[in-house]
């Protein structure tokens, strides 16, 4: 029975791997929340969530999620603060111009509609820039450009991304009676358990773009990046043209 139990509880066992990813995701995400709480600082907090789900997925959890949140915090602290600022700024003036349109009426309710367009078209650089920004070390237009490539190469997971992203906040918004067991669930896991669900959707892709993951018996010197060499960006710009982008 003794050694029974030791098997299930070992760390290598199912049940072993299943507890480590579900502890590594509640830590990554109480970083996130505790970092995000000056509002500006949300954009390079998702780029670190996503590199503790990243390094989680390929290195089969051996790895110490506060670390690498801080690690992937500050290299991405300049980038995406810029970018979510950015993007605060679109979402502010996409409001004030459907507005705008809105009281106006006549030919200037046809205006909304293209509004619409560049919001979901927003909407689509934001939930893939972060991912990229945490996988590949590369300048905020060439990270951006890399967000439009990834996401026009594969449409169906595209519209996936947004719904699992989309969808949950919307729930949480429009349910009322609930919202309690909701916030609880985003206080504990919530952004968490999604960064790691995209992050296993956009792995194989990017994964052909990284090096090799490291053996975690090995000594690390120095600070260690799953960032995408330079030799697998120039790679990534060979199928941007295939693609006609």
């Amino acid at each position: 029975m003794g050694r029974w139990l030791g098997r299930f509880l070992d760390n290598d066992s199912l049940f072993g791997q299943v507890m480590t990813r579900c502890g590594i995701i509640i830590g990554a995400n109480f970083c996130f929340l505790l970092f995000s709480i000056p509002i500006v600082t949300i954009g390079p907090s998702l780029a670190a969530l996503y590199r503790v789900m990243f390094r989680t997925l390929r290195s089969d959890g051996v790895i110490n999620p506060f670390r690498e949140f801080w690690t992937g915090f500050r290299q991405n602290a300049r980038q995406g603060i810029a970018f979510w600022l950015l993007t605060m700024a679109f979402v502010l003036l996409c409001i004030v111009d459907i507005r705008f349109c809105a009281g106006m009426g006549g030919v200037f309710t046809w205006f909304r509609y293209a509004i619409y367009v560049l919001g979901f078209a927003g909407l689509v650089l934001t939930v893939h820039i972060f991912p990229v920004m945490a996988a590949f070390d590369d300048t905020l237009p060439h990270l951006a450009r890399n967000a439009v490539f990834f996401a026009a190469k594969n449409p169906l997971r595209m519209m996936i991304l947004i719904f699992v992203n989309v969808f949950p906040l919307l729930v949480t918004y429009l349910d009322a009676k609930m919202q309690p067991l909701y916030v609880f669930l985003w206080a504990v896991c919530g952004f968490g358990g999604i960064a790691m669900l995209c992050s296993s959707m956009l792995l194989k892709d990017f994964s052909r773009y990284l090096p090799a993951p490291e053996d975690p018996e090995t000594p690390q010197t120095g600070e260690q990046s799953d960032s995408a060499s330079p030799a697998a960006q120039k790679k990534t710009l060979n199928e941007m043209n295939k693609l006609g982008m």
